[in-house]
């Protein structure tokens, strides 16, 4: 047992500079001999903790200020390469409590992951973190190991096999299987904080979506992905899935409200182009490449902002929308 608490003083020390130190914490040989003692149940002498933090800083290139460097005590620098920033983690953490493609539990063992490697005083300053949210998120528990799975389908170029599950109203609302396709998966992309799995069905030709949290039950099967896509196809293809419905691409015209400028960009990207109206200050002309459906589907959120003007099909589309709405609402 002796030998087993010597071979482990160089950790002892290590961790405790890792949870208790940084610049504005700096610890004594004595508080560090306190911390051990205190958490371990471990006597170390003063000497043997200077060796090892020399042989930590010197041979293990561990960024360790000690006393000689700042004339008041040691700690631990963050390795800019490696460690996260505080700022980083928040986010991190905020991404996993809000994020609906995660289940609770799931994301409760992340973010205690991510707490383990802060120090108590970063920590500190969320423990009274809570989330502010809706009940949206996924029952799924399968969605990390989805995103696994289908990222190792993808590096070996095989086919995989799943359930897909949606909502179905029967004598009560409950989920149920609506497919159980067999896809050649070639990305996974992330849009309004839900994955995507963009993949080709068995018979098919073209790309699709399928929401990861709805899917359950993946098989790798042992047949190669037949259809090659290059790379620029699928980037072509998510790039141009607004609510990531897919489709073919093609010119949309439409007259935009000034208030949506920013969603403009955030939806559609950068490549998208912006026509002042002459003598018209709250409006704009945008010409956009997207698939038409994606786009309806925006428009038709904010149709006191849009109009379509091409193409017609389009347009026309919107309009019967509108007036089979407006007969439902005017009985």
């Amino acid at each position: 047992m002796e030998l087993y608490e010597k071979n482990g003083n160089i950790l002892y020390i290590l961790n405790i500079l890792k949870k208790y130190s940084d610049e504005d914490h700096m610890l004594s040989i004595a508080e560090i001999q306190r911390k051990i003692k205190e958490i371990y149940d471990v006597e170390i002498d003063s000497r043997t903790i200077r060796r090892n933090i020399n042989l930590l800083k010197y041979k293990l290139d561990y960024d360790i200020s000690t006393r000689d460097d700042n004339g008041k005590g040691y700690y631990l620098n963050r390795d800019p390469e490696t460690d996260f920033e505080p700022g980083e983690i928040r986010a991190i953490i905020d991404n996993f409590s809000y994020a609906n493609y995660i289940a609770p539990s799931i994301a409760k063992d992340i973010i205690k992951k991510c707490k383990n490697i802060q120090t108590i005083y970063e920590n500190d300053k969320i423990k009274d973190y809570q989330i502010y949210a809706n009940d949206s998120k996924t029952e799924n528990l399968e969605v990390i190991k989805n995103i696994e799975d289908i990222s190792n389908s993808i590096y070996n170029y095989k086919k995989i096999k799943f359930e897909y599950w949606k909502y179905a109203i029967t004598n009560k609302l409950e989920k149920k299987i609506v497919s159980t396709p067999i896809v050649s998966p070639y990305a996974i992309v992330y849009n309004k904080q839900e994955f995507y799995l963009i993949g080709i069905k068995e018979g098919q030709t073209t790309f699709y979506n399928y929401r990861i949290d709805r899917i359950k039950n993946i098989k790798t099967i042992d047949e190669d992905i037949a259809i090659k896509k290059k790379k620029s196809e699928i980037q072509d293809f998510a790039e141009s899935s607004i609510e990531m419905f897919g489709g073919k691409k093609e010119e949309i015209e439409a007259i935009c409200h000034i208030r949506l400028l920013d969603t403009i960009f955030e939806t559609f990207g950068r490549n998208v182009t912006i026509k002042k109206i002459q003598d018209n200050k709250e409006y704009f002309r945008l010409l956009v490449d997207t698939n038409s459906l994606g786009f309806r589907m925006w428009a038709m959120r904010n149709i006191d902002l849009v109009e379509v003007v091409r193409p017609i099909s389009l347009r026309n589309k919107i309009r019967e929308i509108i007036e089979e709405s407006y007969k439902r609402y005017c009985k």
